[in-house]
């Protein structure tokens, strides 16, 4: 009976559902932060898997490898440049912080430049099938925005 009794009252274990609450335990939850932005980005990230996949059969019958490499390196880029951001939203959204406009534009900043230093870095060096990474860069981004307006279109269109 003391079993029945204890599984019936779910309100008396609210220590289960309260967020933690010392440091050790808010730094074990960065591992389940990446987890849970891979987790939410599922469908981008098979949409840039498909990108890649396309690249290689397109630009491989076209016997233009290095073009295909490039083109799934700025795909890649840009992937890791969106999940990135989630990563560092959901960071900032469980630390309870304030984010102010100078955390925010310094953050995407750093993100921003390290990713076009790289970008650039790479087209130069693999120049002219090199540009095709700022296209793989262009479509991933192009997709991705689209992928994330559809569903608050459809969030905002919900009376």
């Amino acid at each position: 009976m003391t079993d029945r009794q204890t599984t019936t009252i779910p309100e008396a274990s609210t220590p289960m559902t309260t967020p933690p609450t010392t440091t050790t335990e808010s730094t074990v939850g960065h591992g389940s932060a990446l987890l849970q932005v891979l987790r939410d980005q599922r469908k981008t990230i098979g949409v840039a898997v498909v990108l890649v996949v396309a690249s290689y059969w397109i630009a491989g019958q076209l016997d233009r490898w290095t073009l295909a490499g490039c083109i799934a390196t700025g795909v890649a880029l840009g992937l890791v440049n969106h999940l990135a951001t989630e990563l560092w939203l959901l960071r900032t959204i469980r630390s309870g912080e304030e984010v102010t406009r100078g955390k925010l534009a310094s953050a995407t900043f750093v993100r921003l430049l390290v990713l076009t230093v790289v970008a650039v870095g790479i087209a130069v060096a693999f120049w002219p099938d090199g540009i095709g990474l700022l296209l793989g860069l262009a479509i991933f981004r192009l997709i991705a925005l689209v992928m994330t307006t559809i569903p608050l279109l459809k969030e905002l269109k919900k009376p």
